[in-house]
């Protein structure tokens, strides 16, 4: 089948579309994580006082869970809204509820002015930051995809994906900056200065946002002329997909638990100071600033399934090495696991994942398809600590890190292998991806549009 290059969006649109989206990614970052690293600093001082430190602890990291339990609900209800009303719309709406839900935080009464309403108003914000970000990713991803040239594909999703370590720096920058407070300043006002800032952002991120037009994919004739439920359309008929996106999805964010949490916490075990084991994670975020657009811009040349099978071979290799390094005593090779591990090799298959998750799905169900599939892929993610926690226990602790790596590894080998036995659409238009679709799909009859 002949196929043309064709997005329908001139190049400055398209710059414009990778730069809300870059932008767009970093604030809900920004936020997300800053409250993360709040959680396990700060907040159970300030919101559970009542319980001593340690329980307070537990129960702030509770507030934090419940993040990342309604982030695969969020990424029903704007996936679903993103096939059904537009692409544009649910980015504008995600942002302002994620900065709303983090800046609010700063003006939260604590435990010791109001008691217990304190930290059931802080689950509430959560809850609100988990929803927008489960359809924030989704349609940011498919923004960029939809406009871009299709040789340029994965390229331009990678340059949106760098918002994620790129929000992640800045929110380590901005609580490190105020932890140097002293400490009665720090919990009485400095702790409400980064979640301020997310006001600020929000000015920033919604004047770019609301300068970019629809996606032109859906606003085609033939995608406006069949719009079914798009949940029904994604269950009916592109449930293997689901499933299929879902595992192609887990990887990236068991390598992001795996290096920004589980890591941290086994380092600091082995001896490693925590601010400095903090530092060099910001090292490898920092690196994965740069690496991710490169590997993006070397998927659309040779080809998303190799660079993404390669990103899973090279982890499998490097994930045994990683804890050895930081398990050492060395803080040179300490910095040298984060920035090779985190920065270069972890980062390799996230780099594609928005590329490879938007070629995955038809476009009346793309955005409930991609959202979906990365949230619950996160959700799945979040439960690995826990797991490594379990295993290094069975196993001994201390350094027995072996079993670890075998899961990271049967996860990597199980994605890599679904990836490279499907479609390569590397280049390919969007629509003549569809229309292939629809050509191998079984009939199944029309899907219902109503509801």
């Amino acid at each position: 089948m002949s196929e043309t290059v064709r997005t329908g969006s001139s190049a400055a649109e398209v710059r414009r579309v990778v730069w809300a989206s870059y932008i767009g990614t970093t604030v809900e970052t920004y936020d997300f994580v800053l409250y993360g690293s709040a959680a396990a600093l700060l907040f159970g001082r300030l919101f559970f006082t009542n319980l001593g430190p340690s329980v307070g602890l537990i129960a702030s990291f509770g507030t934090f869970a419940t993040g990342f339990v309604v982030r695969p609900l969020g990424g029903i209800i704007f996936g679903a809204l993103g096939d059904r009303i537009g692409r544009k719309p649910v980015l504008l709406v995600t942002m302002i509820m994620m900065a709303l839900g983090c800046g609010l935080v700063g003006v939260l009464p604590t435990h010791d002015q109001i008691g217990a309403a304190a930290a059931v108003a802080l689950v509430v914000l959560r809850l609100v930051q988990g929803l927008a970000f489960g359809g924030e990713w989704g349609s940011a991803t498919l923004m960029v995809a939809e406009h871009a040239d299709p040789r340029r594909r994965g390229f331009y999703t990678a340059v949106g994906q760098a918002g994620l370590p790129s929000g992640a720096v800045l929110a380590t920058l901005a609580l490190a900056a105020v932890t140097q407070l002293p400490e009665g300043q720090l919990f009485s006002w400095g702790w409400r200065i980064p979640f301020l800032l997310s006001f600020a952002l929000l000015l920033v991120g919604v004047r770019i946002r609301r300068q970019v037009s629809e996606s032109p994919l859906f606003v085609e004739p033939e995608a406006r002329a069949a719009r079914p439920k798009p949940i029904r359309e994604l269950l009916s008929r592109n449930g293997g997909s689901l499933v299929r996106g879902i595992l192609v999805a887990l990887p990236a964010p068991v390598a992001s638990t795996l290096f920004s949490g589980f890591a941290v916490a086994y380092a600091a075990g082995a001896g490693h100071s925590r601010s400095v084991v903090l530092l060099a994670v910001s090292v490898g975020f920092g690196v994965s600033i740069v690496t991710i657009p490169l590997f993006g811009l070397l998927s659309d040349r040779i080809g998303r399934r190799l660079i993404y099978t390669a990103g899973a071979i090279s982890f499998a290799v490097v994930v045994y090495p990683f804890f050895w390094a930081v398990s050492s005593s060395s803080t040179v090779l300490l910095f040298l696991g984060f920035a090779v591990g985190f920065g270069v090799i972890g980062v390799v298959i996230a780099s594609v994942l928005g590329a490879v998750l938007t070629e995955l799905f038809p476009t009346q169900a793309r955005s409930t398809g991609v959202s979906v599939a990365y949230q619950c892929a996160g959700l799945i993610a979040g439960l690995f600590p826990a797991l490594f926690s379990a295993v290094l226990a069975a196993s001994g602790g201390g350094k027995n890190s072996q079993w670890v790596a075998l899961i990271v590894v049967s996860v990597m080998v199980l994605a890599g292998l679904i990836v490279w036995f499907g479609a390569e659409n590397t280049g390919r238009n969007l629509s003549a991806v569809d229309e292939d679709r629809r050509e191998t799909a079984p009939d199944l009859g029309p899907t219902p549009a109503v509801g």
